[in-house]
């Protein structure tokens, strides 16, 4: 596994649809943002955090888009989409990997936190342009091609008093 150092530049992407939704299924508990983004920074330099949510129209959305802020995080909003047959789509897979292409040039590593398999493929890119990727992740709800993909893991059900509330 390549070293890590202080003056590592990290770009922080979280899928935060992704990391709630295991949260709760898994413990019934909620993410801590604040805790997430100290684990993932490990005592290296922040060059850019963005929380990826979607906006589902429920009561308490806006005081936690307010915190992420707070917290340091950039959040990138999406409106859920309703299709006539009642389903519903909201995803942020290729807006995270537009980012995450465009911020790599400025970054010596950049943080997935999420455990969706679709990041393989960008994990793969980033690291032949020369950057270290980390992902971060409840291992229980994590592609197995994602794991294999980044240069290192980080299983939150391991920490899960630090990593959730």
């Amino acid at each position: 596994m390549p070293v890590t150092h202080p003056t590592q530049r990290v770009g922080v992407l979280a899928d935060a649809q992704n990391l709630y939704h295991t949260a709760r299924s898994l413990y019934s508990r909620n993410i801590d943002y604040s805790s997430l983004l100290e684990g993932a920074l490990d005592g290296r330099e922040l060059t850019r955090a963005i929380a990826y949510v979607i906006r589902a129209n429920s009561p308490e959305e806006e005081s936690f888009f307010e915190a992420l802020v707070d917290i340091g995080f950039e959040t990138r909003v999406k409106d859920i989409k309703t299709f006539e047959d009642g389903s519903k789509k909201a995803d942020w897979d290729v807006g995270m990997s537009l980012d995450a292409v465009s911020l790599a040039p400025h970054v010596d590593t950049i943080i997935l936190c999420t455990g969706d398999g679709d990041f393989a493929r960008l994990c793969r890119y980033l690291r032949h342009e020369g950057c270290r990727v980390e992902a971060m992740s409840f291992a229980e709800s994590t592609s197995e091609e994602l794991v294999e993909a980044a240069d290192s893991f980080e299983n939150l059900s391991e920490n899960e008093d630090t990593y959730l509330l």
